[in-house]
């Protein structure tokens, strides 16, 4: 079985030459931020020679999650039904901890080399989505509506949703997560009062969800 290897890259394409001998390759897309658009045009020039067709897609800005999330759900979306796997090796920092999160958010195949050693990260079990119920995803999107609420009272009221529920959805308990543990929504204390915001995290997930509906 061929694949299609969705490399997010920068500048080595060595690493994308050990995958194509890894992994059977049908396709090779990279997503390359602009600023390393020169480096990703000189790879495919490169992988010419293996006779596997490359594309490539851009991001303005590597160190966006929110882009990072963006490009990975519109090439799983354009690669639908196809067997999609993402080669890490070629990037770093803020750009390859994104790209890892989505790869896990989306249950994507990933894979990199370290030091000529082949890694293939775990396919998360589950979906975030599946973590995510109505009275939870009620909470979310009212926090994306209003951007800030400043107590738990305030979002009990507007959801008719009694005070112990909003703070279950919120903080969980032994056996299940609650919003603030899943990293979906940032509680801070300003001047001796509660603020709630969705993470950036959070605002991906419910517009991918939003999007899939």
């Amino acid at each position: 079985m061929k694949h299609t290897i969705l490399a997010p890259f920068q500048e080595d394409p060595e690493p994308l030459f050990a995958g194509i001998r890894e992994f059977p390759t049908e396709k090779i897309i990279l997503l390359s931020p602009l600023n390393a658009l020169g480096n990703a045009e000189a790879a495919k020039r490169e992988l010419a020679r293996f006779k596997i067709p490359v594309e490539i897609e851009t991001i303005e800005d590597e160190n966006s999650l929110e882009e990072t999330f963006a490009a990975f759900a519109h090439v799983k979306a354009k690669e639908k039904g196809k067997p999609l796997m993402v080669n890490l090796s070629s990037t770093m920092g803020t750009f390859g901890c994104a790209a890892l999160s989505a790869c896990f958010v989306n249950g994507l195949k990933a894979f990199e080399f370290m030091d000529d050693k082949l890694i293939v990260f775990p396919v998360l079990k589950f979906s975030y989505y599946d973590l995510l119920s109505d009275k939870k995803l009620d909470i979310m999107r009212l926090l994306k509506t209003q951007g800030r609420i400043s107590s738990l009272e305030a979002i009990s009221k507007q959801l008719k949703l009694g005070p112990s529920l909003v703070n279950y959805h919120l903080y969980g308990n032994e056996k299940n997560q609650g919003l603030k543990e899943l990293g979906l929504v940032e509680v801070n204390r300003e001047k001796g009062r509660i603020a709630l915001t969705l993470t950036s995290l959070g605002k991906l997930l419910l517009q991918e969800r939003e999007r899939k509906k």
